[in-house]
């Protein structure tokens, strides 16, 4: 997946997105190139949103 293909208010599940994180350091073997890691950083703020969303429901 490329940074260009996140999009912003996806509706991925905080499990789903988290499964995509493990792949991509699976695949990079624990060292980011500059676009991984941009990649990631996407990634991580998407869980982010999956998980206060999830909280939300919750309540």
């Amino acid at each position: 997946m490329s940074p260009d293909s996140v999009v912003p208010g996806s509706v991925r599940s905080a499990a789903e997105v988290n499964e995509q994180i493990r792949s991509l350091w699976m695949r990079a073997r624990g060292s980011l190139s500059a676009q991984e890691r941009e990649e990631y950083e996407l990634l991580v703020v998407e869980w982010a949103e999956a998980i206060r969303e999830a909280v939300v429901e919750a309540a």
